[in-house]
C-alpha cells in the first residue's frame, strides 16, 4: 500500500515541476505582451491545472511561483518605486488566492461536473487575480493613483479599471474559458495513463 501511495506523490511531484516550470516560462514570455501598462497573465490555464490535478495546494503553490516570477521579472517594477512591501504583499497574495480559490471552486464543482468544475476554476482565476490587484492597489497605491489618474483627465477608479485591469482582464478571462475544453482533455488524458 505505501509503494502506491510513494508512486502517486511522485506523479503529482512530477505533474508539479513541469507546471512550475511552465508558469516561469508562461509568465516571462507573456511579460513581452502588453494591454497597458501590464503585460498579461498567460499562467492562469496552468495553475487550473495544477489544481485539477494535484490539488488545492499546489494552486497555491503555482500561484506563489507566478508572484515570484512577476517580482522577479521587473514587471511590478511601477509600483515597487512607490511602495515595495505593498508590491510584494500585492503580487504574491494575488497570485496565491488566485491558484488557492481556483481550487477550491474546482474541487468543489467537479464533483458534479468535471468540465463545468473546470470552467469555474478557470474564471475564478482571473477574477481573484484582478481583483486582489484592485485590492491592493486601492490599499498601496492610490494617491499615485489619483496623479495618474488626473493626467488622463479620468477619477482614479475608471484609471484603474480602463487603464490597469481592463483590457488584460478581458484578455486573460476569455483565454481560460477558450482553452478550458483542451484543459479539460489533458487533465482526461493524465487520468487515463494513470
Amino acid at each position: 500500500m505505501a509503494k502506491t501511495n510513494s508512486k502517486i506523490d511522485i506523479r503529482k511531484l512530477t505533474y508539479l515541476a513541469v507546471l512550475t516550470a511552465l508558469v516561469i516560462i508562461l509568465q516571462l514570455a507573456g511579460s513581452f505582451i502588453r494591454l497597458g501598462l501590464f503585460s498579461i497573465s498567460l499562467v492562469l490555464i496552468p495553475i487550473v491545472i495544477g489544481v485539477a490535478i494535484c490539488g488545492v495546494g499546489a494552486g497555491a503553490w503555482l500561484g506563489f511561483v507566478f508572484g515570484a516570477v512577476v517580482l522577479l521579472s521587473g514587471d511590478a517594477a511601477a509600483f515597487l518605486q512607490i511602495d515595495p512591501f505593498g508590491t510584494v504583499v500585492t503580487v504574491f497574495a494575488k497570485g496565491i488566492l488566485c491558484g488557492l480559490l481556483a481550487g477550491i471552486a474546482y474541487k468543489l464543482v467537479a464533483k458534479l461536473n468535471r468540465f463545468v468544475g473546470v470552467l469555474v476554476g478557470a474564471i475564478v482565476c482571473p477574477v481573484v487575480n484582478t481583483g486582489v490587484f484592485l485590492l491592493g492597489s486601492r490599499i498601496f497605491f492610490y494617491e499615485s493613483i489619483k496623479g495618474w489618474a488626473s493626467a488622463e483627465g479620468v477619477s482614479a477608479v475608471a484609471y484603474m479599471f480602463l487603464f490597469l485591469v481592463g483590457g488584460n482582464f478581458l484578455f486573460e478571462l476569455l483565454f481560460n474559458v477558450v482553452l478550458s475544453p483542451a484543459t479539460v482533455r489533458i487533465i482526461n488524458l493524465i487520468d487515463k495513463k494513470s
